[in-house]
């Protein structure tokens, strides 16, 4: 089965946002990276996402204008293909010739993908279920995704490994196979 590895907005501008907390960044990257040496050394493709917003605000860390849409400095990262996105799902990315990153993955006969990035309940489990409602097979690799604290409408602070049992919990046997990154390429 033919596989591409998804790193989903492992970018600068979320040190730029007032909920970023680097608590679980080194443990987040060092996953990320044994990835993508282990998928690089395989020959499966890897391919890198940034979110990016319109406009021109130097102020806002998601438009290319603020200079932050671009790899946290840590990844050690050589892209198959690059896409950018202003919406949650990667597979609404494009690339620099307008290629989606749906038919990207169909052009090379990709049936299986490995999802890893930032957020764990935003862009990568919105990523996953779209990707499994197009027909791809995902593994959810829940320990190279990366999120922050929240809040709930009453005020509690749900931390990030709740939202990550969370997100496991409804992506499980549904939309994907969650995996670690010590199992994800067993």
């Amino acid at each position: 089965m033919k596989q591409a590895l998804i790193v989903v907005d492992v970018q600068e501008s979320f040190r730029r946002r007032p909920y970023f907390r680097p608590e679980e960044l080194p443990g987040f990257l060092r996953n990320v990276q044994s990835l993508i040496n282990r998928c690089q050394a395989r020959d499966i493709a890897v391919v890198q996402l940034f979110h990016q917003e319109p406009g021109d605000d130097t102020a806002n860390p998601f438009t290319a204008a603020s200079g932050y849409v671009r790899a946290m400095p840590e990844l050690s990262l050589r892209a198959d293909a690059v896409f950018y996105k202003s919406v949650h799902s990667a597979m609404f990315g494009t690339d620099a010739a307008g290629t989606t990153l749906e038919a990207w993955l169909r052009q090379r006969g990709i049936v299986e993908l490995l999802v890893t990035g930032i957020r764990t309940e935003q862009c990568c489990e919105t990523t996953t279920r779209h990707a499994s409602d197009l027909g791809f097979a995902v593994l959810y690799v829940s320990d190279a995704t990366l999120t922050f604290p929240m809040q709930t409408k009453s005020g509690r602070e749900v931390s990030p490994a709740e939202i990550r049992e969370r997100t496991e919990m409804v992506l499980d046997g549904r939309f994907a196979r969650v995996v670690s990154t010590a199992g994800a390429l067993a």
